[in-house]
């Protein structure tokens, strides 16, 4: 093994009566790329927090080049000049700042200088882009960027600060595969120049194709460290769930299908996001759209659920034209949505898990003078708790103190109280490990079995492969593609065709 950088044993930590973390270790050389994985709520995030200073744990020791780290709190100095850098998934970054200013924003803080240098800071900037062979307009606004532009001025902040390990948590969670193969390369690079990375993922394969070692987490226990070479994918799952998982194609019933679809879209446009969409979709199926982040798939979600009102087209449901101008117009005629983005757009994280299940059917839990039943809402909140096997000791409890699996099936349970007759899943399972992921694609499959439409948004194909009769291939704002049996493709198949028609510019 190449000569240790950091060493943490017998790391515990408890929160609450909670046991976060139970004697951990975890060992990376100088220039590993070391992988840390387990399922959500193993443990992962309160090692790297401790790891980098935020936390102080309970027990154990932390050293970095063989010097113990004493410091904590919620600058960690020592662990910053120490050479450890985190990237979070939200990459803390300034949206109304440059590029150049995000990038030198550390070092102008620690320089107490009364005045700003542009030049040292242009000049660090470039610097640091030029370590990894990136050119980006020093001059543009962060909120203009990709995500994956982003990520790389978070690397490139990192190295102004002199990183010698940088840990990336879910860094390829918005990113296409193609920006994911850029993503790597610099992380070779780095490893080249002897920085070490401790790359946190939910993606297994990702895992595997740039890792060196893994350490497995699960119920903030270590269940090991393996080299990468000696596990394959149905270990790895099994090491990281205790049970096997496996997957069989989504099969339609045909006996659901009604000369009138479940729901029809028909010549659906909006200025510079899609154009010309038409699809149908009967009861039973589990319609999955995929393409590249960009293609227009959430947009066109959005617009059925009456957040993105199209310039033109029809929406049918059982072949009556709606209008839908709003959400409360969509949850009227039967349609959902889940959204991408759980965290922003599906919770109030503060807010009582059961609070957040019943805030959509709050009109039917109202008694005498417009008040809330607390005996309603009480039972209509623990009957899905109950119902989706949400993990979770009371529905009192912040929405916040949940795992991401249970996170999303209260997002769930939120849209299922309405009863829909379409429920539209953007991105379902982002951000979640593989045994939640399993549960919630069960999930989605056993309302599909009772006769619910399905429409099931992914970037992940073999997600979409996985799990739907059916798919429509999206680029540039189009369907470029009907599948119309999921079996007869493959993965490999699908993303060269989305890729190929996006660098052509084919749908724009």
């Amino acid at each position: 093994m190449a000569e240790v950088f950091l060493e943490a044993k017998g790391v515990s930590k408890t929160f609450v009566g909670v046991k976060a973390l139970d004697n951990v270790d975890l060992t990376i050389g100088k220039g590993e790329i070391h992988c840390l994985i387990g399922e959500n709520g193993s443990g992962k995030s309160t090692l790297i927090k401790i790891i980098g200073g935020v936390y102080r744990a309970d027990s154990g020791s932390i050293k970095i080049e063989g010097k113990e780290i004493h410091e904590h709190g919620i600058q960690a100095i020592e662990t910053i000049r120490a050479g450890v850098q985190i990237i979070y998934q939200d990459l803390s970054l300034f949206p109304n700042l440059t590029v150049a200013e995000n990038i030198s924003i550390n070092q102008m803080l620690e320089s107490n200088q009364q005045t700003v240098s542009w030049k040292t800071i242009q000049d660090s900037a470039r610097k640091a882009l030029d370590e990894i062979g990136e050119k980006i307009d020093l001059n543009e606004r962060v909120e203009n960027l990709s995500m994956a532009k982003k990520q790389i001025i978070a690397i490139s902040r990192a190295l102004t600060q002199n990183a010698k390990l940088i840990i990336m948590d879910e860094a390829t969670s918005a990113i296409t595969k193609e920006e994911v193969d850029h993503l790597f390369s610099i992380i070779l690079k780095l490893k080249e120049r002897g920085i070490s990375i401790l790359f946190v993922s939910h993606k297994l394969s990702e895992v595997f194709e740039i890792s060196e070692n893994i350490t497995i987490l699960k119920d903030g226990k270590q269940i090991g460290v393996y080299p990468t070479s000696e596990l394959n994918n149905d270990k790895l799952v099994f090491l990281m769930t205790g049970r096997e998982l496996e997957y069989s194609p989504y099969i339609y019933n045909q006996a659901m299908k009604e000369d009138t679809p479940l729901l029809s879209v028909e010549g659906l446009n909006k200025e510079r996001q899609f154009q010309d969409i038409s699809f149908s979709l009967q009861k039973g199926e589990i319609l999955g759209i995929t393409g590249l982040i960009g293609s227009g798939r959430t947009e066109v979600a959005q617009a059925l659920f009456g957040l993105n009102r199209p310039d033109s087209g029809t929406i049918k449901m059982r072949g009556k034209v709606l209008e839908i101008n709003r959400p409360e117009d969509a949850i009227k005629h039967g349609i959902a949505l889940l959204p991408e983005e759980r965290h922003g757009q599906g919770l109030f994280e503060e807010q009582a898990i059961g609070d957040n299940i019943i805030i959509t059917v709050l009109r039917t839990l109202l008694v005498k003078l417009g008040l809330l039943s607390p005996v309603k809402k009480k039972t209509s909140a623990d009957n899905w708790i109950k119902k989706l096997a949400i993990k979770t000791p009371s529905g009192d409890n912040p929405v916040n103190s949940l795992s991401g699996g249970n996170q999303q099936r209260v997002v769930i349970a939120k849209w299922l109280a309405t009863e829909p007759d379409v429920f539209i899943l953007d991105g379902p399972t982002i951000g979640i490990d593989i045994g939640s992921k399993h549960t919630i694609h069960e999930i989605i499959r056993d309302l599909a079995g009772k006769g619910m439409g399905i429409i099931m948004i992914s970037d992940e194909i073999q997600e979409i492969l996985d799990n739907c009769n059916r798919v429509l291939l999206m680029s540039n704002g189009r369907i470029i593609r009907e599948v119309e049996d999921s079996t007869t493709t493959t993965a490999e198949e699908l993303f060269d065709i989305v890729t190929r028609s996006y660098e052509k510019g084919v749908g724009a």
